[in-house]
């Protein structure tokens, strides 16, 4: 039994392992698709693509959020069962809704593309939501086939199928805008071009992902499963069972989307009330999105992974009654999140513009529009994953509800905040990052008073001022470094990427020398064990336990 629990784990951690890759991938590659892209478009027209890509995210979101979660619970469930004629069933009655969502999702974005762009205040933008329109359809499908494959564990087409999207995303994306430059397009026309290469890229996912599953069919057909009709009383029990355990997970998703909206929707708007041009809102909003929001989403993506292995470890100490384990967990998640988080924030607010003229230096224009929003935002990093790290803490206690309860009281505060703060001449377009810190703050606040009766009292010094601490002194010494030489030798990339990597050099010596991090910590942390025998090698960590408290 044993033996089968360790199969079980490393099955288990691998697929997250996969998965965590390729969602890595995927970050990356959509932020080298944004790139060239706003060489191509220019930020107004970004903002015309961004416009009708929030859109078409919040109509996947509510379609796709929580269904294929649902069907591999159900399809894990029938397997653990020995019942494959069930797993047909489940998977059969998930894709007629599927495909009835993808459908309605896809005639609503397309039929009233013009309604949408009026509300927005973004009339250009209405050939390119028609062009991203079919990839709502596309999205449902993959997603069912996704939830399937996940069922029975099998994430190498997941993540193969995000791949590909991405890369014909970047692929067909880039190539139908730069046909429509050569034809001489302006901005909207030129994202609507783009907009196609995504509904292609999507497609080409959709239709991999059905390959695929026609061969496992095949494989498995010589297995007699004494298959059977469904009944439409079978369909219907397996769809109030799909929407029961998706609905939770759907209303938190499209309440992150929403807020999103709000961004896009209160800068539109609120800029043309203090009288900017739809052209020069739509440039501002581009240069926002594009640049800013590319590197503050990448982050807590990157760090997040990190973490995934914590949660099924906390599921296993609540079944257990573990109550001591169950803190020392969640405190563990909790210190980790902020030993990487905090000095990423700092160093996004401090390397905003140096980060931003590495990755964009042919539009110097959109970098100092760019930079200071970047600034701003990356305070907001260290929230954005702490909201992760809590949310987690709450589904492994079974906690649903309470986490859609934070997202809507920070939408609302964000909405607010966002509508006096835009609509002020003299903040402008920097409310939606103000707006998006006080947001994610109440949130964190929100999520971490839910989680405390269960999880315990937090060493507040320990996992959040320490590293703070450390953050400030070791991207304080870097950046000053930073200004001293780019005053001798000018501002140069090579420059840049040494002066972030001496802070982060800086700050793990000084936690590992301080004690702020354990030899715990870094076990719970993915490849922990080869981590700390390199450290141990080199006295890191014995020093630190010798040394004691910083």
């Amino acid at each position: 039994m044993e033996e089968n629990g360790n199969s079980t784990k490393k099955v288990f951690f691998s697929g997250v392992l996969l998965l965590s890759l390729s969602t890595l991938l995927v970050k990356l590659i959509g932020l080298i698709y944004k790139i060239p892209m706003l060489s191509y478009l220019g930020s107004e027209g970004m903002g015309y693509f961004h416009s009708a890509y929030e859109i078409y995210a919040l109509f996947c979101i509510i379609a796709t959020a929580g269904l294929p979660v649902a069907l591999s619970v159900l399809v894990s469930e029938a397997l653990a069962k020995g019942n494959k004629e069930r797993v047909k069933r489940t998977y059969r009655a998930a894709m007629r809704i599927f495909l009835l969502l993808g459908a309605i999702g896809t005639l609503v974005m397309w039929l009233f593309a013009d309604q949408f762009c009026l509300w927005l205040r973004s009339e250009n933008a209405y050939a390119c939501m028609r062009s991203i329109a079919p990839t709502v359809f596309f999205v449902c499908v993959s997603s069912a086939v996704r939830g399937f494959f996940q069922g029975y564990q099998k994430m190498l087409p997941t993540a193969l199928s995000q791949l590909i999207e991405a890369v014909g995303k970047l692929v067909f994306g880039l190539l139908f805008a730069h046909f429509a430059l050569e034809r001489g397009c302006g901005p909207s026309d030129v994202a609507a071009s783009a907009g196609w290469g995504l509904t292609l890229g999507t497609a080409l996912s959709a239709l991999y992902l059905l390959i695929e599953k026609k061969r496992f069919d095949t494989a498995q057909a010589k297995e007699k499963t004494g298959e059977s009709s469904a009944s439409e009383t079978d369909a219907r029990h397996i769809w109030r069972h799909l929407g029961k355990l998706a609905l939770p997970m759907t209303l938190g998703a499209s309440l992150v989307s929403l807020t999103k909206l709000v961004d896009m929707t209160m800068i539109l708007r609120r800029l043309q009330d203090v009288g900017y041009s739809e052209s020069a809102a739509n440039e501002a909003f581009g240069s926002y999105t594009t640049l800013a929001l590319s590197v503050y989403g990448l982050l807590p993506t990157l760090l997040n992974a990190l973490f995934l292995p914590l949660v099924p470890m906390l599921s296993s100490a609540i079944a257990s009654g573990e109550r001591a384990r169950q803190g020392e967990i969640v405190n563990t998640c909790y210190r980790l999140t902020s030993f990487c988080a905090m000095p990423a924030a700092i160093g996004v607010s401090a390397f905003a513009r140096p980060i931003l003229s590495l990755l964009f230096s042919n539009e110097p224009e959109a970098v100092d529009l760019a930079a200071p929003l970047l600034s701003m935002l990356g305070v907001s990093v260290f929230l954005s994953c702490m909201i992760s790290a809590t949310n987690s803490v709450l589904h492994a206690y079974q906690v649903v509800n309470r986490p859609i309860l934070s997202m809507v009281l920070g939408a609302a505060i964000k909405a607010v905040i966002a509508y006096v703060l835009i609509g002020n001449a003299t903040v402008g377009i920097m409310g939606a990052p103000i707006s998006t810190l006080f947001c994610n703050l109440t949130v964190v606040l929100l999520n971490l008073l839910f989680a405390s009766p269960k999880s315990g009292k937090i060493p507040l010094f320990k996992t959040f001022f320490r590293p703070a601490a450390l953050s400030l002194l070791s991207v304080g010494s870097a950046y000053c470094l930073y200004l001293f030489l780019t005053q001798r030798m000018g501002e140069s990339a090579f420059l840049s990427l040494g002066c972030i990597g001496i802070a982060a050099l800086i700050y793990v010596c000084l936690s590992l020398l301080g004690g702020a991090l354990s030899k715990e910590d870094i076990l719970a942390l993915p490849m922990g064990e080869r981590i700390c025998r390199v450290l141990q090698k080199i006295h890191l960590i014995e020093d630190a336990e010798k040394e004691g408290k910083f």
